[in-house]
């Protein structure tokens, strides 16, 4: 006697992305809904801008067709020729010594800011009296704002100034009172405000992240004998580590783009730093709105985030396994 078969059920196939979609979207439905505004709002801050400006890249943007905007001349990738290999193009006039510039004052200023925020965070985080207060204090650099701080720093920088009075007829350090906000001091004179403004934020981080280690790790360091340089860099260092990759980052993207400081600094604003002052951001402002030429501005604004782009994508690549990123 023949066994009839029983028909097997057949497998299910997985799902189309339209009903993990709809089913997702069932599930987490309130989720959405509270970032349905962040996203709203990014949209129209960041992503729309974005995208304008590098259609404004495209264009035949100047003084002849500004009245056009968005619908002035297509002419493709012409800027990008223009600033790339037109030695003679306004715009690209000095953009080597601002990219100098830029990555002297990137480096800097970071590696500064981070050094002298752990140093301090690390003695702020001692018990000791007064201690609220003296945080407090060492906050106040960072309250004034950024353009303040390039207007005080330009008259401090003055040859009959505050600095050249302390470091010459008080300290005695120098001969004569130096230039400082021209030739080569000046990549100095925009350096020292930047540090002095910024390293107060990056102790506050580095302040809440001391805070979260805990205390029985250095007791039982100290019993086994290590001391403090071995219980920084086995301990401290290590437990730090996520948030000196974050700040790491946000202190780079932060200094590439800095343009208050120096802006301020010389003549509020419509001043030339000179060839050791000028940055990436001072000098594609004064460029391109002193010529007019907005489309090649756009397009070097563009190359700009390009690099940074590929910065960020370095970052990533070498601190992922800090961040536990899948």
């Amino acid at each position: 006697m023949e066994i009839s078969r029983i028909p097997q059920r057949p497998e299910p196939g997985k799902p189309s992305f339209a009903t993990r979609f709809k089913k997702g979207f069932r599930e987490y439905r309130i989720a959405y809904l509270f970032i349905l505004p962040t996203f709203l709002f990014m949209l129209m801050v960041h992503i729309l801008p974005m995208i304008q400006g590098i259609w404004m890249s495209l264009l035949k943007l100047n003084q002849f067709t500004l009245n056009q905007f968005l619908r002035a001349p297509f002419i493709g990738i012409k800027n990008y020729t223009e600033l790339i290999f037109n030695e003679n193009n306004p715009v690209r006039q000095g953009l080597g010594y601002a990219l100098r510039n830029t990555a002297i004052y990137s480096v800097v200023v970071t590696i500064s800011v981070m050094v002298i925020g752990l140093l301090v965070a690390m003695l702020l985080n001692r018990d000791f009296p007064g201690r609220g207060i003296a945080r407090a204090a060492m906050l106040l650099p960072w309250v004034v704002p950024s353009y303040v701080v390039g207007v005080l720093w330009g008259f401090m920088w003055q040859k009959e100034g505050i600095i050249n009075y302390i470091l010459v007829d008080i300290l005695h350090l120098m001969a004569e009172k130096p230039f400082w906000l021209i030739g080569q001091n000046t990549i100095w004179a925009i350096i020292i405000p930047t540090v002095w403004r910024s390293w107060p934020f990056i102790m506050v981080v580095f302040l809440a992240g001391l805070q979260t280690i805990p205390e029985d790790l250095y007791e039982s360091a100290k019993i086994d004998g290590a001391g403090r340089f071995r219980q920084f860099f086995n301990i401290t260092l290590p437990m730090l580590k996520p948030i000196i990759a974050v700040q790491l980052l946000f202190q780079i993207i932060n200094n590439v783009y800095s343009y208050n400081i120096v802006a301020m600094m010389f003549g509020n604003g419509s001043g030339y730093p000179g060839k050791w002052g000028d940055l990436l951001m001072t000098a594609l402002t004064r460029q391109t709105f002193g010529y007019w030429s907005f489309g090649v501005g756009a397009a070097a604004s563009f190359l700009l985030m390009a690099g940074m782009l590929i910065i960020v994508g370095i970052w990533y690549r070498i601190f992922r396994s800090e961040l536990r990123v899948e």
